[in-house]
């Protein structure tokens, strides 16, 4: 049965782990959609450890932007799609649109430009049979930034989670590695309890 669902909370709250952890327990053909940049050796670094930590038998597309329509080029039929991560590419649209138009870009560009790419992905998501399982961040629980690009990021960001949200069955928070279940009702364990 077809799940789409968003995974989010802070850093190292376990999203990416649980997302893998419900592929597998789904099963099938699985692909994996990586949205990160390599724009330095730690980054490069963080990058390898990811691949070389996936299944070989998964396919994985990277791309830094436009997702859904890459996503949609795929000729195959896949179980599960795992994206990782919205807040990646948030953070491609931001410096995309900084490095274009210098760091007074207006909000409603960087917006527009992000709204453009979870409508692709939204449009995927409704048009495959497959399940989606959506990594993100939540970066609005903090203080709020002392710079503009910043709060700019952390806005766009926090429209964008919402918008993926509202077109999943399912939302999970995770916090130190336990889920909670914030839309959707949790699958059944498998005692079926």
């Amino acid at each position: 049965m077809k799940r789409n669902i968003l995974l989010t909370g802070g850093a190292r709250s376990g999203k990416s782990s649980k997302a893998e952890e419900l592929a597998k327990e789904i099963g099938g053909r699985v692909l994996f959609v990586a949205t990160a940049d390599a724009g330095d050796a730690d980054m490069q670094y963080r990058i390898t450890r990811h691949r070389n930590s996936r299944p070989a038998s998964w396919d994985t597309i990277e791309a830094s932007r436009q997702i859904g329509k890459r996503i949609m080029e795929t000729k195959k039929e896949y179980d599960v799609i795992i994206v990782d991560c919205l807040t990646m590419l948030a953070c491609n649209v931001v410096d995309s649109s900084v490095n274009q138009m210098g760091e007074d870009v207006s909000e409603e560009v960087v917006e527009g430009l992000l709204k453009n790419e979870t409508d692709d992905l939204i449009q995927a998501i409704k048009a495959l049979k497959s399940t989606f399982l959506i990594v993100t961040n939540e970066v609005g629980l903090g203080i709020v930034p002392d710079n503009r690009l910043s709060r700019l990021y952390r806005d766009a960001l926090g429209r964008a989670n919402q918008r993926v949200a509202e077109s999943c069955d399912e939302v999970i928070f995770l916090i130190s590695g336990c889920s909670w279940h914030v839309k959707g009702a949790p699958p059944l364990s498998k005692t079926g309890r």
